[in-house]
């Protein structure tokens, strides 16, 4: 037993599987949502003290360094230094890809709350002397490679992260799947679980699927197609050769091809969607699974801007370990509360000067968008219609700051960054804006807090959950969205912020229809013309967002839905 792990043998039971996991703007361990999810998470278990530990991936060379030449995105490694956070544990494990022996080793980190509770994150590594030079680098790049690379990767998670946890002495009564990534780890379990030697009499299957069943826990992520890994059958048999049968393996994964999102489905007792919505439409994209929903939170301590913190603190000290004490924040001054929020938009405003040389205006409003540059999220919306657009801001003047990458397989998305940036320079002398290059958990700090206005424009119903929404409303940010994933939860018409579109489908020219109509009409007049409803607006949405969707509360109904079922 290693005796770093010590504290937390005698009582973690349940163990967190993801590819990714935002531990610290200095380990590049993440790519975007999924990973900042996940840290949110750790650090939610330990204000908790939740029996948890952690599993992921050590990603030596980060998932994407971005540069912008011209417009265009260019591509770079973006590698971190294991050894400043992390510690070298004494063990290893070794699992067979391509008939090859591979040994992964743990490091570990400690994810701390105020309070000194701690949960422990085991990042897994490849690159050991002890194996082939191929596989020292399976551990280096997050959602790099083709797609026998993701295999071997998703492989080492989910079988070699399972045997780890054995290694290290961890007794694992509950394994949460996050995204299908780690769904291998159900067919380690199966492996563990044989039946009787006459197991396929009257077609009684080969493993007790019943035992697994009761031990995974599946939060699925996306009901976009592309999300869902599937691998097909010959490069299975060639990475996992001898690993499980080829018949049993698609009993659950699927005939046609490695499904592992199906997997996980499949040998999952309980599965979550990460919003109604998202639940909603993932029941109808595999019909017959019964799909919970459990809406995703954000840390309200991580979040909160400094100077936000600081008058939550006077307000409600009891706010960092029960965000739901935020509920009283529309009981906030005026003054205090403009205050914090000009501290950190003066902080949004001196990033963008050292970052682009663009110097906005604190007096104007500033719409924020930041995320994942692809083409469902529609991140050039409100570019559809140049000459309107141009014709709001000459009479009601406002900036745009915009941050994001795009994977950098997605040519496509590559293109929307360069229209954006295009634009932007075309646009200059009539709305100042700005892109900010390399987006991180730092520039998503900086920007959830000290923008105005928060805008969102996925096509529906592509929007699982996102959680960037959260994080402006929690700093007085206020979200304009069309109405999928977390916000059709959140969303009250001009108290808790704005909807794009309704409920019912809409076009892409529907929706650009409806921003700049309620930009043009709703929003900017209300900044402009009535600061104190403006005000009024930013405690509503504190007060009744920042409340509920924390990631205290998710974690408590995964305690008592999914853990404790």
């Amino acid at each position: 037993m290693d005796p770093h792990l010590g504290p937390w043998l005698r009582r973690i039971d349940i163990a967190y599987f993801t590819m990714e996991i935002a531990l610290d703007v200095d380990m590049h361990t993440y790519s975007g949502g999924l990973g900042v999810l996940a840290g949110d998470t750790a650090r939610s278990a330990a204000d908790l003290t939740l029996p948890i530990v952690f599993v992921s991936l050590i990603s030596h060379k980060g998932y994407n360094r971005q540069s912008l030449d011209k417009g265009k995105q260019v591509d770079g490694v973006d590698p971190w230094e294991p050894e400043r956070w992390c510690r070298p544990l004494d063990a290893m494990v070794a699992i067979h890809l391509e008939n090859r022996r591979v040994w992964i080793r743990p490091w570990l980190y400690v994810c701390s709350s105020p309070a000194g509770n701690t949960v422990p994150v085991v990042l897994l590594d490849t690159d050991l002397e002890q194996n082939d030079p191929i596989d020292r680098s399976l551990t280096d790049s997050l959602y790099g490679g083709d797609a026998r690379y993701r295999l071997m990767q998703e492989a080492i998670l989910g079988i070699g992260g399972t045997r780890m946890l054995r290694a290290l002495g961890f007794e694992i009564g509950t394994y949460h799947l996050n995204e299908g990534h780690a769904a291998l780890l159900s067919v380690e379990l199966l492996r563990r679980f044989p039946r009787a030697a006459n197991h396929h009499r009257d077609g009684a299957p080969l493993f007790d699927e019943d035992r697994v069943l009761d031990r995974c826990i599946f939060t699925t992520h996306t009901p976009v197609e592309a999300g869902h890994d599937r691998f097909p059958y010959t490069l299975v048999q060639s990475v996992l050769d001898g690993f499980i049968d080829l018949a049993e393996l698609k009993r659950h994964a699927g005939e046609d091809d490695c499904n592992l999102t199906r997997l996980a489905f499949n040998l999952s007792g309980f599965v979550n969607g990460v919003a109604r919505s998202h639940a909603s439409t993932t029941r109808q994209m595999f019909p017959g699974y019964s799909v919970d929903a459990i809406t995703n939170g954000i840390h309200a301590g991580t979040w909160a801007h400094p100077a936000m913190a600081e008058l939550f603190e006077h307000e409600m000290p009891d706010w960092r370990s029960e965000p739901d004490a935020l509920v009283a924040a529309d009981q906030i001054d005026d003054q205090p509360l403009a205050d914090a929020k000009r501290a950190a938009k003066d902080q949004l405003v001196t990033l963008v000067k050292q970052a682009t040389g663009v110097a906005l205006d604190p007096e104007l409003p500033i719409i924020g968008f930041a995320r994942r540059m692809t083409g469902y999220k529609r991140p050039a919306l409100i570019l559809s219609d140049i000459e309107r657009l141009k014709a709001i801001a000459g009479e009601q003047p406002f900036q745009i700051v915009w941050a994001g990458k795009a994977h950098p397989a997605d040519a496509d998305g590559k293109k929307i960054i360069s229209s954006i940036v295009v634009a932007g320079d075309r646009l200059a002398n009539v709305i100042p804006s700005a892109f900010l290059q390399n987006y991180d958990m730092k520039i998503a700090g900086a920007l959830v807090a000290g923008a105005d206005i928060w805008l969102n424009t996925p096509r529906p119903p592509m929007e699982a959950s996102g959680t960037s929404g959260m994080k402006a409303a929690l700093n007085g940010t206020l979200n304009f969205s069309v109405l999928d994933g977390w916000w059709v939860e959140a969303w009250i018409e001009d108290v808790t912020g704005w909807s794009i579109g309704d409920t019912k489908p809409g076009s892409d020219a529907d929706h650009a229809a409806s921003l700049y109509d309620k930009l043009e009409n709703k929003i900017l007049p209300l900044y402009r013309n009535d600061p104190e409803r403006w005000l009024w607006t930013m405690k509503q949405s504190i007060s009744k967002v920042g409340s509920r969707f924390n990631s205290q509360r998710m974690m408590r109904r995964y305690t008592t839905d999914a853990y404790l079922r």
